[in-house]
């Protein structure tokens, strides 16, 4: 009997209002799009979200490629949420929603009318995201945040950068993205919840807890003993030898003994078996107490062959290693490819626009994939699906 059941992606049917802008709160609703939510992007008449304006690139100047990232399979329409009529039909909009999110600061989506309490005196069974960089709460409340100041606050840069160097921001809006993984996870966890008892909930999500988080198991010798752990550039403070080397064809490669099984076969990978049983490298604690020493050691080795031919190597001895990809390396992986990561699909302004698709692989079937909208291009759909109404007699 199950055979016979047909499978949809799993957020069919909700419907997800979401007045979120620039990174963390898009890549939320994003993630929720990508399993098969109704996402209508609530923005601002003829400005809409600034990513719309930023990261245009040379030569691309007349396309919205940082926007494009993270905005796929959702609708946009504008409200100036200033104007009570345009106020008016958010409220008409959140009475049919599921789903509302937004990451304003604590005190503007209160001045816009969307806070938590506004938006839920509306419709009690809404699950409501506040994701902000510091919570709704707090001596940070009202602090701006941006990736690289959330990053500082976590301490994750501390531990990054080289031993004298000075603190190290991952080159990635990291902190973003984890809330808004963490926003997506805890909407969809609650709306189980919601659909049970027809009662909704107001959810904070902070991107500076969030950030530490993540951090936690890398966080036990500060929880635990109470010390600072040391930074060790692209090292290992655990594993030795662990690090970025650079190869005879000048392209650097990450390396990790990770325990003690895999030491003989690093050794061999590296033509070096006499190491095996030296007593200055033959325990991962001796290892770590003559960590400068073999470094250099592995390094000279490392500097006999080309990249490629220390792939081999280590793949056959199944070791750790990798070579040091940039972001052209990396996307056009052949592993990548086969997996089919990157997607393409056809924008009505910018025709093909490759895009970073759902790192997940499923049985249930994905939603059908959208490009990002033009501003404000679904309003008259989502006001014929959601209210039943003609556009033309929702005031403009």
């Amino acid at each position: 009997m199950n055979g016979d059941v047909q499978q949809r992606p799993p957020l069919t049917g909700v419907r997800v209002l979401d007045f979120t802008h620039v990174i963390a709160g898009p890549y939320c609703t994003m993630m929720l799009a990508d399993m098969g939510a109704d996402v209508v992007k609530v923005e601002r008449p003829g400005i809409g979200d600034d990513l719309r304006h930023i990261g245009r690139y040379p030569g691309r100047e007349e396309h919205e490629d940082y926007f494009y990232t993270v905005n796929r399979r959702k609708r946009s329409v504008t409200l100036d949420l200033t104007m009570p009529d345009d106020l008016e039909v958010a409220y008409k909009l959140t009475e049919k929603a599921d789903v509302a999110v937004q990451n304003f600061g604590p005190r503007t989506a209160q001045k816009l009318g969307i806070g938590a309490e506004a938006m839920r005196a509306r419709n009690p069974r809404l699950v409501y995201c506040a994701l902000s960089g510091f919570g709704q709460w707090g001596p940070l409340r009202d602090r701006l945040a941006m990736d690289p100041i959330i990053q500082a606050h976590s301490g994750i840069m501390s531990v990054t950068g080289e031993p004298e160097g000075e603190p190290t921001a991952i080159g990635a809006p990291v902190g973003d993205v984890i809330a808004g993984m963490f926003a997506a996870y805890s909407i969809v966890t609650s709306l189980m919840e919601s659909r049970r008892t027809g009662i909704g909930a107001t959810l904070d999500i902070s991107m500076l807890e969030a950030m530490i988080a993540v951090l936690g198991p890398r966080m036990g010798e500060t929880l635990q003993g109470g010390r600072q752990p040391e930074r060790v550039g692209n090292e290992n403070p655990m594993r030795v030898p662990a690090g970025m080397f650079q190869a005879a064809d000048g392209k650097y490669v990450s390396i990790m003994s990770h325990d003690q099984g895999q030491w003989p076969r690093l050794c061999r990978a590296l033509e070096h078996t006499e190491w095996i049983d030296d007593p200055r490298y033959s325990m991962l604690s001796k290892r770590v107490a003559n960590r400068k020493e073999l470094h250099d050691l592995v390094a000279a080795a490392i500097k006999r062959r080309p990249s490629m031919e220390w792939d081999a190597r280590f793949a056959a001895e199944r070791v750790p290693f990798a070579p040091v990809n940039d972001y052209r390396d990396a996307l056009t992986n052949p592993h990548i490819a086969e997996r089919g990561l990157v997607v393409e699909v056809e924008h009505p302004k910018s025709g093909p626009i490759k895009l970073v698709g759902p790192p997940w692989k499923s049985s249930i079937p994905q939603p059908p994939l959208k490009p990002p909208p033009i501003l404000g291009e679904d309003r008259a759909s989502v006001l014929r699906d959601w209210l039943g109404v003609d556009a033309k007699r929702v005031p403009a």
